[in-house]
């Protein structure tokens, strides 16, 4: 069995400066209420490794509207102007990834990997400092692995043992962020008992997870993009 904790309790073991991986995509799948609970702890000067900045007034977006983020690492931050107006004053760290490089970098290091060769990026600004491999006379940037000291991920359906079931389009980066991160909180909708969650709906294995949140009533209205 995972421990169950409040979204405060396990919110409670991040810390500053910490590495978190959120899932989510334009604020589908995002895991509102563990998201409440690290603004309402003060933690601080955190990397946040995720799809995009969110909205300013929603889930990721808020983290960064209030200055608790010193780095994003994304593939675009076109929905939130306060991150866009952050980074060019330097306020924030922003590394730009292409979409399917940065599933590919998070996958790369939960497989094990030492990275990934893609032709993206050649020859534009993302090859900067990169180092180029020609495999069969064709050149590739090698994309380094991308790990985190956490990941917070949304389920629907969880298990007690941390099997989770994830619907439609929120699946996105969850299982991946989830082979990525030290340590691996899901927020779920509903938590239910070993045996009544068909394995065959399985999206992350509960092998991958330590910590199980449920989410609040009012934050599961609030996701309204799924």
């Amino acid at each position: 069995m995972k421990p169950i904790k409040t979204p405060q309790e396990a919110a409670a073991n991040i810390r500053d400066n910490s590495s978190i991986m959120i899932g989510g995509f334009m604020c589908c799948g995002h895991p509102f209420s563990v998201i409440n609970a690290i603004i309402d702890s003060g933690v601080k000067n955190l990397t946040l490794i995720t799809n995009d900045a969110g909205f300013p007034d929603v889930g990721i977006g808020k983290l960064v509207c209030q200055n608790r983020t010193k780095k994003l690492i994304v593939s675009h931050i076109g929905l939130n102007p306060v991150a866009g107006k952050k980074m060019n004053s330097k306020e924030l760290e922003v590394e730009l990834v292409p979409q399917g490089t940065l599933a590919e970098r998070i996958r790369a290091k939960g497989a094990g990997l030492g990275g990934v060769l893609t032709p993206t990026g050649i020859g534009t600004e993302v090859e900067n400092g990169k180092q180029k491999i020609t495999v069969t006379e064709k050149d590739y940037l090698l994309e380094t692995p991308i790990e985190a000291d956490f990941a917070i991920i949304k389920a629907n359906i969880c298990d007690k043992y941390g099997n989770c079931f994830i619907a439609k389009s929120a699946k996105n980066f969850n299982l991946v962020m989830a082979m990525a991160a030290k340590t691996v909180i899901v927020e779920a909708d509903k938590i239910v008992e070993p045996g009544e969650l068909d394995p065959e709906n399985v999206t992350v294995p509960g092998v991958f997870v330590n910590i199980i949140a449920p989410s609040k009533k009012e934050d599961q209205a609030n996701n309204f993009w799924n």
